[in-house]
């Protein structure tokens, strides 16, 4: 499937002097899951209230399954399911009714609505709770049951476009599996899904693709492995400064050939070939009998350091050099 069920444009969105979107341009393609990834403030929630038409861009274009979001977004919202970054107000209803409400509001009928709430009630594990009436301030249902019935209702009726704002919110671990799964079973279904959120080791487990915001511009884009941008072997070597000496790390040679080096407070992350564990084993080691460091840790290279390198400040970081810099 290569049908776009999103296509953003060169986006643009201030709020006064602050530029909260900057030329953002990005795809969703039927059938995909693509990761919106950013820190909290990066331009996450904005791009999407502007996607189902709560915004207004300064500039830009947005389609949405063929239809201009801009010009007709009353039109744009009947092809897009959107479950927000707030809990749902389900107050007064249990999970079932709010379900089937959602579902009979997309245009299925009530023998279609009733049996999507069973089935993803049971899809969710969450059939012991599908009958029990949500209260006023948190009572009746959990946060993470009221969290899972706000994604069942944007799941409720198909539609081309599926965007979920942070869903696995306040979800237990059992059941994040579960909703991740579910994520990814209505992309293989033909749904595209923008699924936006801070996890970035949940979401490389199901996504497609990811787009990193920060400060409200595209940094970077691509599958996980090419964002990874490291051998399959690669290995982390991650290193906890003391408190009073944030940088102490940095101020030794590493004995490694680095490919990737990111620091974020009080960790320094290196990327490296499996090949030279013992040795950055040994280092590491040294570093922390001399108390240079706290402690270390190993293990395989994943995502999350191509984020950092994407997403951290340079002002506030040492500066990079060599192979590092270029690869991030």
């Amino acid at each position: 499937m290569n049908e776009d069920v999103l296509q953003v444009t060169a986006l643009t969105r201030r709020f006064g002097a602050v530029v909260a979107n900057d030329d953002i341009s990005l795809r969703v393609r039927a059938g995909a899951v693509v990761g919106l990834l950013g820190h909290n403030g990066a331009g996450k929630t904005t791009l999407v209230s502007q996607v189902v038409g709560l915004l207004r861009p300064d500039a830009g274009a947005i389609q949405v399954s063929g239809c201009d979001a801009v010009a007709d977004p009353a039109a744009a919202r009947r092809r897009v399911s959107i479950q927000p970054q707030g809990q749902a107000p389900i107050d007064g209803l249990s999970p079932r009714l709010a379900i089937e409400m959602s579902a009979r509001l997309r245009g299925l009928s009530r023998t279609a609505a009733r049996a999507a709430a069973q089935h993803l009630g049971e899809e969710l594990d969450i059939t012991e709770w599908l009958d029990r009436r949500a209260l006023p301030d948190g009572r009746g249902l959990s946060g993470g049951i009221r969290r899972l019935t706000a994604f069942a209702m944007a799941l409720a009726a198909p539609t081309p476009l599926l965007i979920l704002d942070e869903p696995t919110n306040d979800v237990d671990a059992a059941r994040r599996r579960l909703l991740w799964r579910a994520v990814r079973r209505r992309g293989d279904e033909g749904a595209g899904v923008l699924l936006v959120t801070h996890n970035v080791a949940e979401a490389e487990q199901i996504v497609d693709d990811l787009v990193i915001l920060h400060r409200g511009k595209v940094v970077t884009s691509g599958s996980p492995a090419h964002l990874r941008g490291t051998q399959e072997d690669d290995l982390r070597l991650e290193l906890q400064s003391p408190p009073a000496v944030a940088g102490a790390a940095d101020e030794h040679a590493v004995p490694l050939a680095v490919r990737r080096r990111v620091r974020t407070g009080r960790r320094l992350l290196l990327t490296f070939p499996a090949g030279e564990a013992a040795v950055a084993v040994d280092w590491a080691t040294t570093l922390r009998t001399r108390g240079i460091i706290e402690g270390y840790t190993l293990g395989p290279a994943t995502l999350e350091d191509a984020y950092l390198s994407a997403t951290t400040d340079r002002r506030l970081e040492p500066a990079e050099t060599g192979q590092e810099s270029a690869h991030a």
